[in-house]
Formats: C-alpha cells, structure tokens, sequence
C-alpha cells in the first residue's frame, strides 16, 4: 500500500512539471532581444523637394481642374493657348489671402499662379484664388509718363504687354500707403492700377498705388523659401502679405549666415534698383527647427 501511494506521488509530480514545460515563455519586454523595425523613406510616396529656378507669374481664368491627378489648366489673361501646370502638397494655396486646399479653386474663378519647371512639366509653386475686387485691374512696371497729357505707360506684369493709361487730375496716387502725386510715377516704377468702372471711362486710372520706386528701401521679414547661392538669388515668403518676393544679393557685398537656410524666418533689407530687390542685409531672426 505505501508503495502505490508513492508511485502515485511521483506521477502526479511528472504531471505537473509536463504542464509547466508547455507554458510559453513571457520575458520581460525590455531584456527580450528583438530586432529593432528598419525605418526608411518612400520614394514613391515622399514629397520630394522644391523644383530649384527662376519663378514666373502667370494669370488667367481656370478652365479645369483635376482634383484626382493634381492637374489645372487655365486660360492666361490676353493669350490664345490654354496653360497646364501640376500642383501637389508643396503648392501653397491662398482664396481671397486665406490659405485653403485645392477645394478651394473652382472652375471659372481668377487666378494668379507662381510657376516653376519642375523637370519636364510646368509646377504651381503658389495659387491665389481671388474672387472679389481686391486685385488691381493691372499692375506692372511704368515705361514713361506724360505729365501734360496725363499719358502712362505700363509693362503689364501678366500679359508683358504696353497698357496705356489714362492718369486725370481725380486719379488717387499712394505710395507707401500714403498720399502721392504724379512725380512718383517714375520710368521703372512698380505700380497696380484700378481703373474706374463706370461706362465711358475706360481706360482712366482710379487708383494707382505705388509698389516700389527705383531706389527705394524695403524690410521683408518672413520665411526663406529658395536658396540660389550660385546666381546670388533668395526668396521670402512675407509674413505681411504672404508673397513671395525674389531677391538678389552679392556675395561679395553680403554674406548669407550659416543659419540663413530654407525655413529660416529671416529679415531682409534691400534697395529696388528698377528691375529687381537687392539685399543690403541680411539677418536670421528664428533658425529652422531641427
């Protein structure tokens, strides 16, 4: 009888210890060795880098827009041929100054859209959608001016077409947001004009602001977008009116600092010599965030 109870022990003990082999292994998380996920990019679905060039404003009216493959075609003002350009996430996008998404374009509306070739094919790097009358009726840059007959010339800055205008002694002039007279409408002037819309008056300036004056000094304060150290050429998007503003500068004349890189919220003084901004200097008021 003591024999079979004792057989009995050691096979319930066998039992037992079979069961507990079987159990999985639970490690503590932080001692189990597992190889760590390899992190690495897309190509395919990575937003690559800005298209690096010369920017051209193109306006026109959107003819169509394909939300499916990012595409706008858009019939320019004053031209015959129609006008494709791709957009994708680097294209900002601005309705009446506010910053939207591609819902924001509709077919039928103006637009005014900085252009890049990006290899092959012509990139939207900004579109402005505008749908009230905030835009000037022209702008670009005065050829001459006739002070007897009230006669303006302009080199509009979309069409790149002589525009003759009409400047009376009703006409409101500003520069710098404050009252000018018909001295400023200096050959090389930047200017924008609205015209009055009543019948019969066509072609007779409203308003016309000044932009900027040859000679003039100007503070863009905003984030650097483009860097050409090889043509001497930066971009800043201002912060005051959202624009993208190219400037030249020397390297010989001024030094771009080490932490003067795309991102970078920078200021930037420059003179408007009549045919472009060059830097007089140039500082980093916020670096990029790592």
């Amino acid at each position: 009888m003591r024999d079979l109870l004792r057989f009995a022990s050691w096979l319930l003990l066998g039992l037992v210890v079979s069961a507990a082999a079987q159990q999985p292994v639970t490690g503590n998380p932080s001692t189990t060795a597992v190889a760590p996920a390899e992190s690495t990019g897309d190509p395919l679905l990575d937003v690559p880098p800005m298209p690096q060039g010369n920017v051209t404003l193109v306006g026109g009216t959107v003819k169509n827009i394909d939300r499916v493959r990012y595409r706008l075609v858009i019939q320019p003002f004053g031209r015959g041929a129609s006008m494709k350009m791709n957009f994708d996430e680097r294209t900002h996008i601005y309705r009446d100054g506010v910053e939207t998404t591609h819902l924001g374009i509709r077919k039928g509306e103006r637009v005014y859209v900085d252009t890049m070739l990006d290899s092959h094919r012509v990139f939207a790097r900004n579109i402005r959608v505008v749908t009230g009358g905030q835009a000037a009726d022209s702008a670009g840059q005065v050829l001459s001016f006739q002070s007897g007959s009230g006669l303006l010339m302009l080199r509009d800055r979309l069409s790149s077409r002589d525009v003759a205008v009409r400047v009376t002694p009703t006409t409101m002039i500003r520069i710098n947001e404050q009252a000018g007279t018909q001295g400023d409408l200096k050959p090389g002037a930047i200017v924008t004009v609205k015209f009055a819309p009543e019948r019969g008056y066509r072609g007779i300036a409203r308003e016309i602001s000044v932009v900027a004056a040859p000679g003039s000094s100007f503070l863009f304060v905003g984030r650097v977008t483009h860097i050409d150290r090889r043509n001497g050429v930066i971009s800043i998007e201002s912060q005051t009116d959202s624009k993208l503003y190219d400037i030249s500068f020397a390297s010989d004349r001024v030094q771009l600092p080490e932490d003067f890189t795309i991102g970078a919220q920078a200021r930037v003084m420059a003179t408007f010599d009549g045919s472009r901004y060059r830097a007089d200097s140039l500082t980093v008021e916020q670096p990029r965030s790592p």
